[in-house]
């Protein structure tokens, strides 16, 4: 094991720049969706079109991004897969309507299909198992960043450039970190390298058919569902339509969270670390997180507008923690199957959270408009509600199934 100064060089920093450049990519049409409409003619349901083409071409690689990254190892996995996505960033600057837009998006989304996995299994390889959850913490509040250069920078760009400007530069970079991960990132040895196609399979059916994965998956799945398809969408209306907010209010609450969300990652990781040593399981610890993150997510159902900052603070803070489980259900597996295990999660995550994400709109949808455009409080409780109660189904769950097998 190389000493840690070298691993976070050489391992976490090219792999963390490409994780920010994948959420960057993930919400950056928010910013730019106004010059869609104006110089493609881009409507709203084709704007969610091509939200839905990154999350499907996204998910629909995981299973055999899993393969891949067991097999031939994350560095060079991402490296290629990031020329796709540089590909896609050009097609999309160059495109003159929807079908060239369609495309280039699930380019991208292809392309950084592996930012997240593949720095997980770095991780596996390159960090001691004690410093997982600290490290993947770390990873997702690069990410964060991502989220956060999307917005107030990606504006103030526009003042200089246009929206295909701003894609030509994300190609260019795009190209730039995956020339990074392949020379920077050491190699190591893929331990899948001499399995058989057949064998690596049923290292998928291995996952798949787990205890251990089937008592901890639902349960992470709705939790980062949950987080992903409210904080990525629903907030700025909620907090609009609800709160009450004025549009630069809504942005600053906006800020907040995401400011709290890598807060979150980065802290609940520290915890993690620290619990462990004293003997509190990774596991034990991500379900409490994920249980107060239910609290908070009720809270905000109920409690009074003037506690709406504070409230939505929490739920980026704690909406973080699902991503914990990851290592946990990680450390249930030999590492050859680590990849694997975490693409499958990430595969459920993805299509439960476009799942659920349209579900909370068409909920919305059965409560008559307001006079001025604005959505129905009613609608917006009954679909935060909804995936409440399907958090806390799988909470009853992971306990009912405890009581018949031993926590780890």
């Amino acid at each position: 094991m190389r000493s840690l100064p070298f691993t976070v060089l050489r391992v976490f920093l090219p792999f963390a720049a490409g994780y920010f450049l994948s959420y960057l990519y993930r919400v950056v049409n928010a910013v730019i969706a106004p010059d869609l409409i104006a110089d493609i003619g881009v409507g709203p349901s084709a704007l969610g079109l091509l939200t839905a083409v990154y999350f499907i071409s996204f998910a629909s690689f995981q299973l055999p991004l899993g393969i891949l990254l067991d097999r031939y190892g994350p560095r060079r996995i991402e490296a290629a897969l990031l020329l796709f996505a540089g590909l896609g960033a050009v097609l999309f600057a160059r495109a003159e309507s929807l079908t060239g837009l369609v495309v280039g998006r699930a380019f991208i989304g292809f392309g950084v299909s592996s930012c997240l996995m593949a720095a997980f299994k770095a991780y596996t390889l390159w960090f001691p198992k004690e410093k997982w959850p600290m490290v993947n913490g770390f990873q997702m509040a690069a990410g964060g960043l991502g989220a956060l250069a999307a917005t107030s920078p990606v504006e103030s760009a526009l003042q200089f450039t246009d929206w295909r400007g701003i894609f030509t530069l994300l190609g260019v970079l795009t190209l730039v970190i995956a020339v990074l991960v392949f020379v920077v990132v050491p190699e190591k040895k893929a331990t899948a390298l001499g399995e058989s196609f057949h064998s690596q399979m049923r290292g998928v059916r291995k996952v798949f058919t787990s205890q251990d994965f089937w008592r901890t998956a639902p349960l992470t799945t709705m939790s980062q569902a949950a987080f992903l398809s409210i904080q990525g969408l629903w907030a700025g209306p909620w907090l609009k339509d609800v709160a009450g907010l004025s549009r630069d209010a809504v942005a600053d609450n906006l800020f907040w969270i995401a400011v709290a969300m890598i807060a979150g990652f980065i802290s609940l990781g520290s915890l993690v670390e620290r619990l462990s040593r004293a003997g509190v399981s990774v596991l034990t610890t991500a379900v409490t997180c994920m249980s107060l993150f239910m609290m908070v997510q009720l809270l905000v159902i109920i409690a009074p507008e003037g506690f709406v900052l504070p409230l939505w603070m929490a739920f980026g803070f704690l909406g973080t923690s699902g991503i914990i489980a990851y290592s946990a259900l990680t450390r249930s597996f030999p590492v050859t199957l680590s990849g694997r295990v975490t693409t499958a999660v990430n595969l459920l995550v993805f299509v439960t959270a476009f799942a659920g994400q349209w579900a909370i709109g068409a909920i919305i949808s059965l409560w008559p408009v307001g006079e001025a455009g604005e959505l129905s409080p009613a609608g917006f409780s009954a679909g935060f509600g909804l995936m409440l109660v399907l958090q806390i189904l799988c909470l009853a769950y992971f306990v009912y199934a405890g009581r018949r097998m031993p926590v780890k």
